[in-house]
């Protein structure tokens, strides 16, 4: 009995960025429902592909990438980049103003500033919570 070894000629290359909150998720890539990679570190993951329209899902067990289809017309390789909605500047960025507005209130006592304060807190929990399907995404990598 003979082994006949096909190499695939197709590719997915998936790379993940260093968010802050990436560090706390454990990031999976699953091909087709049935092929899970884990996607860790900032080194990219290659995944050969033997089919001509694989689908693609990026999942951390609670948050997941709405299913991108491929679409390959010749061998070749798609190369894209796993990103988080909130990125490390809107962290920093919502953090500066919970603190600025939570002090301004403690300070002059309105309560209008502290209740303010919470509009980031609210904005970060509607995307990991209620948009699920909008926290991880998957985008074409940039070349440069």
């Amino acid at each position: 009995m003979q082994l006949l070894l096909i190499t695939p000629s197709y590719y997915i290359v998936l790379n993940r960025k260093n968010h802050v909150l990436f560090s706390f998720l454990k990031l999976r890539v699953v091909v087709d429902n049935r092929h899970i990679y884990p996607l860790a570190g900032t080194e990219p993951v290659i995944i050969p592909v033997d089919r001509q329209q694989p689908q693609v899902v990026v999942t951390d067990g609670f948050h997941f990438t709405r299913p991108l289809t491929l679409t390959f017309q010749q061998p070749s390789y798609f190369h894209f980049d796993v990103v988080c909605a909130i990125d490390d500047r809107q962290l920093l960025a919502g953090s500066l103003l919970l603190a600025i507005f939570y002090l301004l209130g403690f300070l002059t006592g309105i309560f209008i500033l502290k209740l303010l304060s919470f509009v980031p807190i609210a904005w970060f929990l509607l995307y990991y919570y209620i948009r699920r399907r909008d926290f991880i995404r998957i985008v074409s990598a940039r070349r440069s």
